[in-house]
């Protein structure tokens, strides 16, 4: 059942074609597994000991890849809670042009990517990186004003608004123009949740005006180094799905049964977009492991892997289940 790790399967399924074997795909996984699956923390490698295990962590449990940060990049912002849920609102730090003004933008150049030369040394042969950014232009944007303050900055200063989407997008430009052509980067994720259960976060307008043209320049600059580019976009998306393929992703990221269960996801969309993971994780949290295994193995008997990455429907946080967890990647890897 084990196997060496091959890129070639994942950028396989990027490209809408079938992989040697069902092929694995997960945003993240969590502490737990991490140790369990890597071993515990190699001390002696300093501040590289916990990406060195979360690589030995995905190498273990049969993934091509290990998703891998470019560098510390990213936007800083006021005191947040770290808690299972806070509000959207908490930490932000601009309401206002003197605010935007007083900002201390910080900028990717000023954040080298040696890491990466570090860290490619503990990629087995044949494994890649998939690097994702720093969160996205519009989860920055509302990390930065707040989601509420951001839905009236909008309307009542758009200006405003167009300068902080385009001060975030740029510079999350620039950090996937740094990142992407690195070796041993296989492909990228562009990661920022657009909406809701039942909507977009903003209006498809106002995603179209403010959020999406910054989303095709972070494409462009991802295909430019000869990389797939992956998004990651939790909430609903049937009103934007047109724009998503007209940005030029690949692949999506993140579904959720109460939404569309990947089942109907692949049969409407897999003509378009390479689908990655989406065993719902409430239903990996609930379902009994025969259940788990069994809709895994349907998901393969249906679709051959053509153009579909065996994974949970957004991440693996710590209240999932390990034995759920195993259950699904177990059922891949039954048929290697």
């Amino acid at each position: 059942m084990t196997t060496h790790p091959c890129f070639g399967n994942l950028l396989a399924v990027l490209a809408r074609k079938t992989p040697d074997r069902p092929t694995l795909f997960e945003f993240f996984l969590n502490a737990r597994l991490h140790e369990r699956l890597g071993g515990p923390l190699d001390e002696t490698l300093g501040e590289d000991a916990g990406s060195v295990q979360v690589i030995r962590a995905f190498m273990a449990a049969g993934y091509d890849y290990a998703t891998m940060h470019a560098s510390t990049f990213g936007f800083p912002g006021g005191t947040r809670r770290h808690a299972a849920s806070v509000s959207q609102s908490e930490g932000a730090v601009i309401g206002s042009r003197a605010d935007f003004e007083a900002y201390a933008w910080p900028e990717p150049d000023d954040h080298p990517i040696d890491r990466l030369d570090r860290l490619a040394g503990h990629l087995p042969a044949g494994a890649r990186f998939i690097v994702p950014g720093p969160s996205g232009v519009l989860e920055n944007a509302i990390h930065l004003v707040g989601y509420e303050q951001l839905c009236l900055m909008v309307l009542d200063d758009p200006e405003l608004a167009g300068d902080v989407f385009d001060a975030v997008g740029s510079r999350l430009v620039r950090y996937y123009e740094l990142a992407a052509p690195h070796p041993a980067v296989g492909a990228c994720i562009s990661n920022d949740d657009w909406g809701h259960k039942t909507q977009t976060a903003l209006p498809p307008a106002l995603m179209r005006r403010f959020v999406f043209p910054w989303h095709t320049r972070i494409v462009a600059a991802i295909h430019a180094a000869g990389k797939p580019a992956i998004l990651h976009s939790c909430g609903a998306r049937h009103e934007i799905i047109d724009d998503i393929v007209g940005i030029g992703f690949d692949a999506v990221h993140s579904f959720e049964d109460g939404i569309q269960p990947i089942e109907a996801a692949y049969e409407q969309l897999s003509d378009r977009l390479a689908l990655m993971g989406g065993i719902d994780v409430d239903f990996l949290c609930r379902a009994p492991l025969d259940a788990i295994r069994a809709r895994v193995e349907a998901m393969i008997d249906a679709t051959a892997c053509r153009g579909w990455a065996v994974g949970s429907g957004n991440s693996i946080p710590y209240y999932v289940p390990d034995e759920a967890y195993l259950a699904m990647i177990d059922a891949a890897r039954a048929r290697w």
